[in-house]
């Protein structure tokens, strides 16, 4: 299941202009995908967005596990 979500948001990212796809057809088949020039333009945000969940990670963390008890 985890594949097929993986392939489709490729394909998604793909469709969107924001990766490229290159098929290398040896034995066993070979994929690798890399940013395009409008998909670099969001490594800045991406910076951004993860510093953001480095600093709240904990309390995210906090946050599922009394989550997850009071669904008990």
């Amino acid at each position: 299941m985890a594949d097929a979500r993986l392939t489709l948001t490729l394909r998604n990212l793909e469709r969107d202009g924001l990766v490229k796809r290159h098929y290398y057809p040896e034995v066993p088949p070979r994929v690798e995908y890399e940013l395009t020039p409008i998909g670099k333009t969001m490594l800045p945000a991406l910076v951004g967005f993860t510093s953001w969940i480095r600093e709240n990670w904990q309390a995210i963390e906090r946050s599922r596990e009394q989550f997850d008890a009071a669904e008990r």
